[in-house]
């Protein structure tokens, strides 16, 4: 039975990428050469988050994009939303079509607005709003996003 085996694939690619064979890499990320073989040729299922964790640090990916092949969520964005699922369903629902530079400018919005203080972000007044961040729709017309966005 065949498992993820693009995971596998990209795995083996970004490791001979590095110049890693494959029993250095098992014992840097802590799994048996069998089994990191086993992963890489499909025939084993991605294995668990510690173990992609280290994987991608190892290779030097970004640990939720391999997670995330591997068919995971990191813990703790797990966590974040059962805190707060409907919030973060609808925010996830309606940002899931931007392009990734639209989401990554919203992302440091709010990294910003939780250095302020969070909670509503202190008193309606976006000093700080980027002049460059509009939103592009897949017909290609930009539009400026809502003025409760800072």
């Amino acid at each position: 039975m065949a498992f993820n085996s693009r995971f596998g694939r990209r795995v083996r690619a970004l490791r001979a990428e590095h110049g890693w064979g494959l029993r250095k890499f098992a014992k840097v990320v802590g799994v048996s050469p069998t089994y990191l073989s086993k992963i890489e040729r499909g025939e084993f299922p991605p294995p668990a988050e510690d173990k992609v964790v280290a994987i991608a640090d190892a290779l030097g990916q970004d640990r939720d994009e391999l997670l995330a092949l591997a068919g995971r969520i990191a813990s703790d964005l797990a966590e974040v939303i059962r805190a707060r699922p409907k919030e973060l369903a609808a925010l996830l629902r309606v940002i899931r079509d931007l392009p990734p530079d639209a989401v990554a400018a919203l992302a440091e919005m709010a990294r910003r607005m939780a250095a302020e203080g969070g909670e509503g972000g202190g008193g309606g007044e976006h000093r700080d709003r980027p002049q460059e961040l509009s939103v592009r729709h897949r017909d290609g017309i930009a539009e400026e996003p809502p003025e409760y966005l800072p």
